[in-house]
């Protein structure tokens, strides 16, 4: 049983490990994805600036973080995640863009993530949603 455990927690660790090295190499967007793909709100608003703008499928709104978590959530409630692929990423200190295919609820959508890096922080600033 203990041995169960010890891999457990290093398993935990190295997952730990690999989005902090991720971070710190710049690729800020593979935990974004992650939160993406699992249609996880609450994880993916952790990255959203204070005041960000959301356009979901035309409607456009600047929000704050908490109303752009629940307007992610209601998008991810109606339209579950399968898969979320970043196709292009491109980078100018301090602004960064990734984007995306998202297949969700039997639908193909376009996701363009923008983030800032603001005093060692990544926000993210934009997200655009585009069904294909």
């Amino acid at each position: 049983m203990k041995k169960y455990l010890l891999i457990t927690m290093l398993l935990l660790a190295t997952t730990f490990k690999y989005d902090a090295l991720a971070i710190e190499e710049g690729d800020v967007f593979i935990p974004i994805a992650r939160y993406m793909e699992a249609g996880d709100s609450d994880k993916l608003s952790v990255w959203f600036a204070d005041n960000l703008q959301l356009d979901v499928l035309g409607t456009i709104n600047n929000c704050t973080r908490n109303q752009a978590r629940l307007i992610m959530r209601n998008f991810f409630a109606n339209r579950t995640p399968k898969e979320f692929r970043i196709v292009h990423k491109s980078a100018r200190p301090p602004m960064s863009y990734a984007s995306g295919d998202l297949d969700a609820g039997g639908s193909q959508y376009r996701v363009t993530i923008f983030v800032k890096s603001v005093d060692g922080r990544n926000e993210i600033l934009q997200i655009k949603i585009e069904q294909q």
